[in-house]
């Protein structure tokens, strides 16, 4: 895997892992932000620089983030940040390789199955794409109407989603998609000791609530917790908080590894 390494030689180490279909570059407001740690963040296998690293799956990706962490990570240990699939794997780093992890936040990982999802085949979802993305690399609007609606990232990250929707290959794109639906809790997170903080918008889906309560309650000290966002983002803009309210994400980053009260817009889940 590609990674963008950051900050102070002497510094606690942060990884992020991106969603799927994105890059390293969603998460540029938190390496502006948190230029005092040090920062490991990859792209994932078939993702940005990483495109010939394949198959793109969460067991393998979980494997070489763990890699990275042994060789890469000061100590050896490393505070890992996952959103959406990249919070999918840092599930799976956790029941994987828990002695490594020195805490944990995971940011929207779906582990139940969504409505319809029985019909997400490899078929299915390669048709898809040829009707749905194939013919429309080069139509600006068509790659726009997407970034905002589909995905609610920011214009800021124009270029970087620009160059990464026309990146996206057949094989890539049903891999993620996949790999996404048919991701559970796995086994093992029984050993996992360090602390967990799973977290998901108020307003998204009540599968992934439902899903964030779950990897809170299978990890002995994780804690679930919903963010009530200012305004009325949309549900992809929830689910995509990082770019869209950095600054309450890089305080929420900060008070989860000093142990410190988190932020105000982040209230308890029942588990």
């Amino acid at each position: 895997m590609y990674v963008d390494e950051r900050g102070p030689a002497d510094a606690p180490t942060i990884v992020f892992l991106h969603g799927g279909g994105g890059g390293g570059w969603m998460w540029r407001p938190q390496v502006e932000g948190l230029p005092d740690y040090h920062l490991l963040v990859p792209d994932l296998p078939e993702h940005g620089k990483s495109t010939g690293d394949v198959p793109f799956t969460i067991d393998r990706s979980a494997a070489g983030v763990a890699e990275l962490i042994r060789t890469r990570a000061h100590g050896g240990r490393a505070t890992v940040v996952g959103l959406s699939e990249g919070a999918q794997i840092t599930v799976a780093l956790l029941a994987l390789a828990p002695e490594i992890v020195e805490a944990a936040i995971v940011s929207s990982a779906l582990v139940r199955p969504m409505p319809g999802a029985w019909m997400m085949t490899p078929g299915v979802l390669a048709w898809t794409f040829r009707l749905s993305v194939t013919p429309f690399k080069k139509s600006e609007w068509w790659m726009r109407a997407n970034m905002k609606g589909a995905a609610g990232v920011p214009e800021t990250f124009i270029d970087d989603f620009r160059r990464t929707f026309r990146e996206t290959t057949e094989q890539s794109f049903v891999h993620v998609i996949i790999e996404n639906q048919r991701f559970r809790l796995p086994a093992g997170l029984e050993r996992v000791t360090a602390p967990v903080l799973a977290v998901c918008g108020h307003g998204e889906y009540e599968v992934m609530r439902a899903s964030t309560r779950d990897v809170a309650a299978g990890i002995p000290d994780g804690k679930a917790y919903e963010v009530f966002h200012e305004g009325r983002p949309s549900l992809a803009q929830q689910h995509n908080w990082n770019m869209n309210e950095s600054a309450l994400f890089n305080e929420m980053v900060r008070a989860w590894m000093t142990g410190s009260p988190l932020p105000d817009a982040l209230h308890p889940m029942h588990t």
